[in-house]
């Protein structure tokens, strides 16, 4: 990650200026956007304009938050981004089912309203195949809207981009896909067009916000104001109207769900950025650099955890873990031979939060810990002494390279 901008002042004397005086304060607000987001260039746009308007000088740090957008990211994580590198984070997406409570910060009025849509290619052409295939991106709330449809064969894409590119292809007949990232591939892409229709379920409904830390909460109510003259003048509408979504009108054509009462009544947060129950973001990246020893698991959990992933993940990961509607979990691209990007912790974070994907977190934490068993073994590690628990596995921090019998 690059170095970051120097602070000219404390964050505190900086909210002091801006209590005390409306003039420009020489002290630069540092924004930090999602850099991997669809919405990235609007963001910044927003925000150079929000920030002007409220009349407080603003510098954008570059890679603040890594390379990706906010999969990925703790929100212990983005706390001390915004403790440490930058005052305000643009672009954060929040809904109703996914507020991210369980960190710090707190959240400006919303900017624009981003949420799931329903997307295909007018007079396409399709193989019989592709008629039954829904487009999502995995581990997002796009897949979790879509598994609800019954009778669909799903096409899970790593990125919001590629889910686009699978309707725009011919590979599906439809995609749920967040809005923005319709409207950046038409930027890129100008010659193709797609019919849109609204998402409905409560997973579909987000806004992109302004994100503050507890030193740069005092900005808030300034950037709140500014909003909204910036909506009286219609600099926010002009700014905002390309990533606006579609009118919901009498005769667009809804995609209709399944009542999802019963998900709403477990509480589930979800978010692009792989929000848990608790509203946290689960952080499956490896930090990498460390030698680590690997939890121990015992061989009778190994086979536990096979019963459980027969039963609960076989479906979408395939009986020999070679991925069918959802990614392989052995090999090389799970668990290479070095280089890992995930790791044992991050994996069980993000498999105890959210899979099976139809019901997360429906399995009791041990339970979870002897499918992590099974799948350590499966890529080659050695059942040892100790029984994994749940614990040892959310703490663990070993890189999931492949294990020796590989």
């Amino acid at each position: 990650m690059n170095q970051f901008l120097n602070r000219i002042r404390a964050v505190s004397m900086l909210a002091a200026c801006i209590a005390l005086t409306p003039s420009p304060s020489d002290a630069a607000v540092k924004i930090c956007t999602f850099p991997g987001s669809p919405s990235a260039a609007l963001d910044r746009a927003v925000a150079h304009a929000a920030f002007a308007q409220a009349n407080m000088v603003a510098t954008f740090v570059e890679h603040g938050i890594g390379e990706g957008d906010d999969d990925g990211v703790s929100l212990r994580e983005l706390d001390k981004t915004l403790a440490r590198d930058c005052d305000v984070i643009a672009g954060f997406p929040r809904s109703s089912v996914a507020d991210a409570s369980g960190g710090k910060m707190r959240f400006s009025r919303g900017y624009l309203r981003a949420g799931y849509v329903s997307i295909e290619t007018p007079g396409a052409d399709l193989r019989d195949a592709a008629k039954r295939t829904v487009a999502a991106m995995y581990a997002s709330p796009a897949q979790l809207i879509a598994v609800q449809q019954p009778d669909v064969t799903l096409d899970l894409e790593n990125t919001s981009a590629l889910t686009v590119e699978a309707v725009a292809n011919g590979r599906a007949q439809r995609a749920i896909v967040w809005y923005p990232a319709v409207v950046a591939y038409r930027i890129a892409h100008p010659e193709r067009d797609f019919s849109v229709a609204h998402a409905n379920s409560p997973y579909a409904d987000w806004h992109l916000t302004f994100a503050f830390g507890p030193k740069s909460e005092a900005l808030r109510p300034r950037i709140d104001d500014a909003l909204i003259a910036l909506t009286k003048n219609g600099r926010l509408h002009e700014l905002t109207k390309q990533w606006a979504l579609p009118p919901e009108t009498a005769s667009a054509r809804y995609l209709d769900m399944p009542s999802t009462a019963s998900f709403v009544r477990q509480n589930i947060m979800l978010a692009d950025a792989n929000v848990s129950r608790a509203g946290r973001i689960i952080k499956v990246a490896n930090e990498g650099g460390v030698s680590i020893e690997p939890p121990t698991f015992e061989q009778a959990q190994t086979s536990h955890g096979k019963t459980l992933y027969a039963s609960s993940c076989a479906k979408c990961h395939g009986a020999q873990l070679q991925g069918v509607t959802a990614p392989a979990l052995q090999g090389p691209a799970f668990a290479p031979a070095a280089n890992s990007h995930l790791t044992v912790g991050g994996i069980f974070g993000y498999m105890a939060t959210n899979m099976p994907a139809d019901r997360p977190g429906k399995m009791k934490d041990q339970d979870y810990a002897d499918i992590m068993a099974f799948l350590l073994m499966s890529n080659g590690y050695k059942p040892g002494g100790a029984k994994m628990t749940a614990n040892s596995a959310r703490s663990s921090k070993l890189p999931l390279n492949a294990g020796p019998a590989h």
